[in-house]
């Protein structure tokens, strides 16, 4: 990680459904976190309640100001990695953190969600990070999580593995 005198925010990629854990850890170790909640209605056959969920599904926003601060959040149990586009590890803008902790606090806004972009069922792509960085596959199933084909055309093999979208170059390679 390069080090400035500047804090930035982090992008940290937790375990399924950890989140409220992993910034409650993060914050008694001394480093500030940030976990965007919303009210979301759940109905079941008998009663209905108001939850609290992540917005932003297996992710903690983490205000690094130290190399230590970096470290200590990665360090808690049920913390996965730091979000990374290529070899640079993503940074939120501090007015874009605002923004969220505004939409999110903004009792008046209902039924917030995000949408990400996710590959399409069949398209070809590019891996651009992790083991299997600069392989092209072919998606089998697209959510959060990419179930992918990659094909070995000299030994008449395929592989299949399920891997993190954001691991997919954004745009499908042309034919």
């Amino acid at each position: 990680m390069k080090t400035t005198s500047k804090s930035k925010w982090h992008v940290l990629y937790v375990n399924y459904r950890w989140e409220k854990k992993v910034y409650d850890r993060i914050q008694e170790a001394g480093v500030e976190a940030f976990l965007p909640l919303v009210k979301k209605e759940r109905a079941w056959s008998d009663r209905k309640k108001i939850l609290l969920e992540p917005l932003f599904k297996s992710y903690v926003f983490v205000h690094v100001k130290s190399p230590m601060d970096f470290h200590k959040a990665l360090s808690v149990n049920g913390a996965v990695a730091y979000i990374q586009f290529g070899r640079e590890y993503a940074v939120v803008k501090d007015h874009e953190i605002e923004q969220i902790k505004l939409l999110v606090g903004d009792d008046e806004i209902l039924d917030l969600t995000t949408k990400e972009h996710l590959p399409n069922k069949g398209e070809k792509r590019r891996i651009i990070c992790g083991a299997l960085k600069g392989l092209e596959c072919e998606v089998l199933r697209a959510d959060t999580n990419s179930k992918i084909l990659v094909r070995i055309e000299s030994l008449k093999q395929n592989l299949v593995a399920t891997i993190p979208s954001f691991y997919l170059e954004e745009k499908a390679l042309t034919a």
